[in-house]
């Protein structure tokens, strides 16, 4: 798998793990939703900055984002989408 593909499917399995959605993720990690979003797609490239931001965001290691999956290891299911109920 390259690096960027294993980047992306890392961002997005943790951050369903901690069930934040793109949103709060770029809130935490100060970066645009719509570039969590391309990051998650593999359209991106970031940076080592970025890397930490995000790592810091999902309460994990910078290291976490380059795990390589275990062998038979599902892709990450998106969480439900949709907003939240008004309260």
């Amino acid at each position: 798998m390259k690096a960027g593909a294993l980047v992306a499917r890392n961002i997005r399995r943790l951050r369903v793990a901690r069930g934040l959605s793109q949103e709060a993720l770029a809130v935490d990690a100060e970066i645009d939703r719509t570039y969590v979003s391309r990051l998650e797609r593999g359209l991106e490239n970031p940076t080592v900055a970025v890397l930490e931001r995000l790592a810091k965001a999902l309460s994990s290691d910078i290291e976490a984002l380059f795990r390589v999956p275990r062998a038979g290891e599902p892709t990450p299911r998106p969480l439900k989408g949709g907003r939240r109920p008004k309260l």
